[in-house]
């Protein structure tokens, strides 16, 4: 929440970078979406200037008068980015920024927040996220050490979206645990207010009555089908899955694995090709999404690591039982609302999904499960708190403290 004891003061002028914006960038996208969507509704004190790239400018308009866009068109991870960005930030005039991505510029001088989502890199030292040659995907592993090292060092505050994200950094950084704020994400609110279990049974029941929807009509789905929402980046152990689901009596059932074709998934493609009953979307719309969640029998979450695993939480907001793994952060998130299995063993992962798809009282117990978890998270609630911390850092300067 805001804030409480905080004075009413002259709003100040933030600066968020925004170059991720929107859900083709998955996680980190949709963090920054809804976050400058949330601050639009609720702060009507403080001036935002959004740092955007040509290709999502036109995906972010402005519906408050005190938010402005401005084009900062580098790619992230760049040298680029390393020299452009600080201009920008500067010739803005921002008294702070927040950066919601590790990615902070090194000769950006002004006071910054970072979230940190994930040290995926630090535990996954490997080339194989990687598509770069070895001297060259050397170098960009020491620039991103660096990078994340500058960043957690000099922010003011760090926001991390789980207390295992917040051990993780405790553990490779030597920092005051003081200095780092757990912020969880969100869920549709309309779920969280409890409105959409009537709704979301109804979309079942009547998905196929009239005809197949056109995005299943599309890419060949057909009921039943295991479903996956993500990236193919190794770390989201899809290899296995696919193996698992391969040692299933499938009796016709698909798996389908919803995310942008990018080299990862195409190099999954190409070494399962002899595979059946597997379909690659390919990016999916956000308003084709409700579908594929409404329709699967299962949401299959396979991950080695994550920050907090959005994906699984949203499937529960359209009464999908969830099977997940039980590395890292997930059953700090999703608690009982889920099955786990070990991501590393593939007996084990395929036995998980027959378990729930054979058992129907389990799964009534998983959706109810889910239905209660789903009420702990907010991205308006999650909203409230990044403007306290804004708020604070702020107040405290004004009161001739530091940042």
């Amino acid at each position: 929440m805001r804030t409480k004891n905080i004075k009413s003061f002259k709003g100040i002028k933030i600066g968020i970078d925004a170059r991720l914006y929107g859900p083709k960038q998955t996680g980190p996208g949709r963090y920054v979406q809804k976050l400058i969507q949330n601050l639009e509704k609720i702060d009507l004190n403080n001036q935002y200037i959004i740092f955007l790239r040509k290709e999502n400018w036109n995906e972010y308009q402005p519906k408050n008068k005190n938010f402005k866009k401005v084009l900062a068109d580098c790619h992230w991870y760049t040298l680029k980015e390393q020299i452009l960005m600080p201009f920008k930030i500067r010739q803005a005039k921002v008294d702070l920024m927040h950066f919601p991505h590790f990615n902070v510029p090194v000769f950006c001088f002004k006071p910054f927040v970072v979230t940190i989502h994930d040290l995926i890199l630090k535990r996954f030292p490997t080339r194989r996220v990687s598509i770069l040659e070895p001297f060259s995907y050397w170098f960009k592993n020491l620039a991103y050490h660096l990078v994340i090292y500058s960043a957690i060092k000099r922010s003011k505050k760090i926001i991390a979206i789980s207390n295992y994200t917040k051990k993780d950094i405790l553990k490779y950084f030597n920092i005051d645990s003081k200095k780092i704020k757990v912020i969880y994400e969100g869920v549709p609110e309309v779920v969280a207010r409890g409105r959409a279990l009537k709704h979301t049974a109804f979309a079942k029941a009547v998905c196929f009555k009239a005809r197949p929807p056109m995005i299943l009509k599309k890419h060949n789905i057909s009921k039943p089908y295991l479903l996956y929402v993500g990236n193919a980046y190794p770390h989201k152990n899809l290899e296995r899955l696919i193996m698992a689901f391969d040692k299933l009596n499938q009796n016709g059932m698909q798996l389908v694995l919803a995310g942008r074709l990018d080299y990862f998934y195409r190099k999954i493609q190409k070494k399962f090709s002899a595979f059946k009953n597997i379909v690659f979307t390919d990016f999916v719309l956000d308003k084709d999404l409700p579908i594929l969640y409404q329709n699967a029998s299962l949401y299959i979450f396979p991950s080695l690591c994550e920050g907090f695993g959005l994906p699984s939480l949203e499937a529960m907001t359209y009464q999908i039982p969830v099977v997940c793994s039980k590395a890292t952060c997930l059953p700090e998130i999703l608690g009982q609302a889920a099955i786990y299995f070990n991501p590393e063993d593939i007996k084990d992962m395929k036995e998980k999904i027959e378990l729930v798809l054979k058992d129907k009282k389990l799964q009534k117990q998983l959706i109810l499960q889910g239905n209660k978890k789903i009420r702990e998270y907010s991205w308006v609630k999650m909203t409230q708190e990044i403007l306290g911390v804004y708020d604070k850092l702020w107040y405290n300067k004004i009161n001739g403290g530091n940042f």
